[in-house]
């Protein structure tokens, strides 16, 4: 699958900075040192591992803050699967200026493409039940709009992106409140007409206390999979289901096959393998 990619406005700015911590105070001093100012290069970025493409933008930003006149041609696009050894994109141009971005390329290429390879996997271990998987905000710290576009890019969907675009009643919210329905009576009051809200539940009993205030979500909270199956029947599809905890590759089918409309999985974005992309000399 491909995805419409990020604008240039937002990614730039996170290259950029990434870039500065590259160079630090003093740039590239190897390749000052050893490249003759003049000389050109031309790469490939190449995958060295089968998995999902994300992040090419990226690489590309990075290579023109050096050097605005780098030629960069991608030759697969974000969402794209592909195989040990496919060429990602080539570029050519001043030999520093690329050796000065290599690494910031390849960490925010790497980077991205795993958390979209990871996300394929969970989209994959659940197609055909009906359930959708989504992530979370256990993300990496000024990265997040990119994490969760790798998740976009393997057919994951986007949870909520921060504490101010939706209510999540979370289990300390409920204990700082006094119990799932004042704090589900509150959050209604107080919520505008566009806000949805979500409420977290540990038990079949909680549930059936956040069923009678019909939020627009109800996160099931580490249930097993009977009390899964169970909250689905009782839930009769007022509202939507969200199944978390205990989520992995082994588990999310049949996480997925209770009839939950929801799983979310923290892993996409906090425990996704970099994937293997290398720059090489063509």
């Amino acid at each position: 699958m491909s995805i419409e990619p990020l604008a240039d406005l937002l990614t730039d700015p996170v290259v950029r900075a990434a870039l500065a911590e590259d160079l630090g105070r003093a740039g590239d001093i190897t390749s000052e040192a050893c490249v003759d100012p003049q000389a050109r290069l031309a790469v490939q970025f190449a995958a060295r591992a089968p998995g999902v493409i994300s992040g090419l933008d990226c690489a590309r930003l990075a290579l023109l803050a050096m050097d605005p006149a780098i030629r960069f041609s991608a030759q697969r696009r974000d969402g794209d699967a592909v195989e040990a050894g496919e060429v990602l994109a080539r570029a050519e141009g001043n030999a520093r200026a690329i050796l000065a971005a290599e690494r910031t390329a390849l960490n925010l290429l790497g980077r991205m493409s795993g958390v979209a390879s990871l996300t394929r996997a969970y989209v994959e271990a659940v197609r055909g039940t009906g359930a959708v998987i989504v992530d979370t905000r256990k993300t990496t710290p000024g990265l997040r709009f990119l994490e969760k576009y790798a998740v976009r890019c393997g057919g994951g969907v986007n949870h909520r992106f921060g504490l101010d675009d939706a209510i999540l009643i979370k289990d300390n919210h409920v204990a700082a409140s006094g119990g799932v329905g004042e704090a589900l009576r509150r959050a209604k009051a107080a919520a505008g007409h566009l806000v949805k809200i979500e409420v977290e539940v540990d038990g079949l009993d909680q549930l059936d206390e956040a069923l009678a205030y019909a939020p627009d979500v109800i996160m099931l909270d580490n249930f097993g999979l009977a009390d899964l199956a169970e909250a689905v029947r009782r839930a009769a599809g007022r509202v939507r289901l969200e199944a978390s905890g205990g989520v992995n590759l082994q588990t999310v089918r049949a996480i997925a096959e209770t009839g939950v409309d929801v799983i979310s999985v923290g892993a996409l974005t906090h425990s996704a393998a970099v994937l293997d992309i290398g720059l090489d000399t063509v």
